[in-house]
């Protein structure tokens, strides 16, 4: 495991330690799943992702209060991906919201829009489910609101807005957990920098000025509709809003998206990263 420390403080009287893991990536097919299944799994399926993930969830069992997972669990769907994210998924000590892996029928073959989410969402339920929620989801931890929003497709919904101003009635300090990273101008420069190639940085609410560097296809895909903008809105400028834990990038960065609210990216949990964050 390469574990990454960090701590922050938000005014708790005792601390809370939260390990964050995302984009796990598990790609497993049986005799359930077709042949399509069968040939993801032999290109994307490998041993130590399992073993990371096993070492992460052992970790926090021995070490944090929770662990946060932020999407990506599994690669695709397929009957034995659905089994491993339900029964792993009764852990009480992991709260979890979906990336937009979970959703992919043959990765990358389909335009991921909500009609495509959906059709797969019924899909997983016809396959038995997570057992969990997987659009909205929070648990209180330490006297600290882990409010999980699925975004994988860089969108948010009005319903979900509403849903996290519920959350913020509660009154408590909230750390948000959600798959796609918001935009922030030195992490997309930073994208960029390191991946010059790339045909967009799979952030979350990235202006028209600089959506002029993605690829048109990226462009339409990615561009913030108005629900999305209001969220991110109203994220950067409640005050009850403590962090974001974010990953879909597969390396990690932190910056703030707006004064005093850091946004934590952390790497790819398939290469064994996780991040330790401290609250107090």
């Amino acid at each position: 495991m390469k574990l990454i420390k960090t701590g922050l403080n938000i005014g708790l009287e005792k601390p809370v330690k939260l390990l964050h893991v995302t984009d796990s990536h598990v790609a497993f097919a049986d005799e359930r799943d077709n042949e399509r299944k069968h040939a993801l799994a032999g290109r994307f399926n490998a041993p130590e992702k399992e073993s990371y993930l096993r070492e992460h969830i052992a970790y926090a069992e021995e070490n944090c209060d929770l662990l946060v997972h932020t999407g990506d669990l599994t690669d695709f769907v397929s009957y034995a991906n659905t089994d491993f994210a339900r029964e792993l998924l009764k852990n009480e000590k992991i709260f979890y919201i979906a990336g937009n892996h979970e959703y992919s029928q043959y990765v990358g073959e389909a335009w991921e829009d909500l009609a495509y989410r959906m059709n797969s969402y019924m899909e997983i339920e016809r396959m038995g489910g997570f057992g969990v929620p997987m659009f909205f989801n929070s648990r209180t931890v330490g006297g600290v609101n882990i409010v999980g929003i699925d975004n994988g497709y860089h969108l948010f919904a009005e319903w979900q807005l509403l849903r996290l101003k519920k959350e913020v009635e509660k009154g408590l300090p909230i750390i948000l957990a959600f798959h796609a990273p918001l935009f922030e101008q030195s992490l997309f420069d930073y994208h960029f920098e390191i991946l010059p190639d790339e045909p967009c940085t799979y952030l979350s609410g990235v202006d028209e000025e600089n959506l002029l560097r993605y690829s048109e296809f990226r462009a339409v895909q990615q561009r913030p509709d108005e629900p999305t903008l209001r969220t991110i809105e109203y994220i950067k400028k409640e005050p009850l809003i403590k962090a974001i834990l974010t990953g879909h990038l597969h390396f990690s960065y932190e910056s703030e998206v707006a004064d005093g609210l850091p946004q934590f990216v952390t790497g790819g949990g398939y290469k064994g990263i996780a991040r330790e964050l401290t609250l107090y």
